[in-house]
């Protein structure tokens, strides 16, 4: 499937299993389906790929184990794709019994997922490898990769975990905690500084400041939600300038009110460092904003340019800005194409 891929994964929703009389994977009515394969999902240890990997996995119905991935000295120190032995590289986290089918989501996953599929298991890899992508059964990449290949699925934004299902379930619990807050209610997701956006104290008060003005100018009410990668520093800035207006910020205690934020929200401003909060914002239906930062990614940018032409997201001015829109979300239609070719 070359670049016009991203439209079969939109045609696959058509084709997905539909309620009804039980269907078994080969697609059978009134049969019970087997249970799935056994399954891996490989990561290094970080949230956004570990998100897009279990997504995959959860929407394709299998059952995965996963395996973290923390490689040993010396190849630590050196790209994945130029391991001799990408397996004793990360070993003990890959040892046997292999399972049927293996998800991994970045570089190191793709030199591990390429290494078991020699040993015969079906390797499907999310992200671009940086390899030969003949060398897996499937490779999931978003258009901005600009990769393009006969088993290469092409989709409009990152997977995930935000289904639904996940979503209508999060907001029976969050609604009446935040039932405090006026509407519209305004959903901010922070990210942080990585090598390529930086995302400091300075940052954080800019954003605070307009955060402010939205409060003031367009008396909505505010709730956000930090992220693994957000500083101590940044999470001070923003409580010290909108706590006092009275806005809702966790702190990292308790339950994370991330999924009911995102279920519940009128709109959602993202910060623009990460893919994975921008693509699960956009699988809402609500508008998204996107908070620019002081840094640069070609890549990045070309996927964030992508869904402001399509008319998803906007950039964040410090108004409100509400629009129709409707879910934009891939997951689902590219875990029924994988079902399919793979044959469970």
């Amino acid at each position: 499937m070359r670049r016009r891929a991203a439209g079969n994964v939109q045609a696959a929703v058509a084709s997905a299993e539909k309620p009804g009389k039980p269907v078994d994977r080969a697609g059978r009515a009134g049969h019970i389906a087997p249970m799935p394969p056994s399954s891996w999902i490989v990561t290094a240890p970080l949230a956004g790929l570990q998100a897009q990997a279990l997504g995959l996995a959860e929407a394709a119905g299998l059952m995965p184990e996963h395996r973290l991935l923390t490689p040993r000295a010396p190849w630590r120190y050196f790209a994945a794709r130029l391991w001799p032995a990408p397996l004793s590289a990360v070993a003990p986290a890959v040892d046997p019994p292999l399972p049927e089918i293996v998800i991994g989501c970045g570089g190191v996953a793709a030199a591990v997922g390429a290494a078991l599929r020699r040993q015969g298991v079906r390797a499907v890899q999310i992200q671009h490898p940086r390899m030969d992508p003949t060398r897996f059964d499937f490779v999931l990449v978003g258009p901005h990769d600009g990769l393009t290949g006969p088993n290469v699925i092409v989709t409009r934004t990152a997977l995930h975990r935000a289904t639904p299902a996940r979503l209508a379930a999060a907001a029976e619990i969050w609604r009446p905690r935040l039932a405090h807050l006026p509407r519209p209610l305004v959903a901010v997701l922070i990210g942080g500084a990585n090598g390529r956006y930086r995302f400091g104290a300075a940052e954080a008060e800019a954003l605070a400041a307009q955060l402010g003005g939205l409060m003031a100018a367009d008396r909505v009410g505010l709730a956000v939600t930090p992220s693994r990668r957000t500083a101590p520093e940044v999470q001070t800035a923003l409580a010290t300038a909108l706590a006092p207006r009275g806005a809702y910020l966790w702190d990292g205690a308790g339950e994370n009110p991330y999924f009911g934020l995102l279920a519940l929200a009128d709109a959602i401003i993202v910060s623009e460092d990460s893919v994975s909060m921008i693509s699960e914002a956009v699988a809402t239906a609500a508008p998204v904003l996107i908070a620019r930062l002081p840094g640069r990614s070609r890549r990045q940018r070309q996927f964030t340019a992508g869904l402001i032409g399509m008319g998803r997201v906007r950039e964040f001015r410090g108004r409100l800005d509400l629009w129709p829109v409707s879910s934009l979300d891939d997951t689902e239609a590219a875990a029924a194409m994988l079902r399919r070719h793979l044959g469970y």
